[in-house]
């Protein structure tokens, strides 16, 4: 399996789109107050232009399977950005794709002038919250900054 890590393309928008959608039905994670309905999910080559972020996504077999970022959330600390639009294809779960990703994005934060990172998550994905932890993410009682995803109920924060 040829595995690639790339920053996003226009091209992309859809194919994210359909994904990141499909991940939350696959989970039956709600859609209200998630990225699922926010409207930025149908163009996030779009939502990427914002300074100081990135939205990588990882290519298997040269078709997208996935995508991570890191994103300037309003209302944020300085030096602090949020993983975002974490998402990875059934098909390609468990075939390293995702810790490629997470590391794309913290090793770019770092060399960003990030020294921390925030994540909010929710309990059906808690897959994904376990490989936070494991990178090092701690539990926060409280949501930080102004993402809008009022669905999230899991908030971390990594320092760099």
């Amino acid at each position: 399996m040829d595995l690639c890590i790339r920053q996003v393309v226009i091209e992309d928008n859809a194919k994210l789109a359909r994904i990141i959608r499909q991940v939350f039905d696959e989970f039956d994670a709600p859609h209200e107050g998630t990225v699922y309905s926010d409207p930025t999910t149908d163009d996030l080559f779009a939502l990427f232009q914002t300074p100081k972020s990135v939205l990588w996504v990882a290519m298997m077999n040269n078709v997208p399977v996935g995508c991570c970022g890191i994103f300037p959330t309003l209302g944020l600390p300085d030096g602090c950005a949020e993983l975002v639009k974490f998402y990875i294809a059934r098909k390609a779960r468990g075939k390293g794709a995702g810790q490629a990703l997470m590391q794309q994005c913290i090793e770019w934060a770092k060399h960003n002038g990030y020294d921390q990172i925030y994540i909010e998550s929710m309990p059906q994905f808690e897959k994904a919250v376990g490989m936070y932890e494991k990178q090092g993410f701690e539990r926060l009682t409280h949501p930080m900054g102004n993402s809008g995803h009022f669905g999230c109920t899991i908030w971390m924060l990594k320092q760099l």
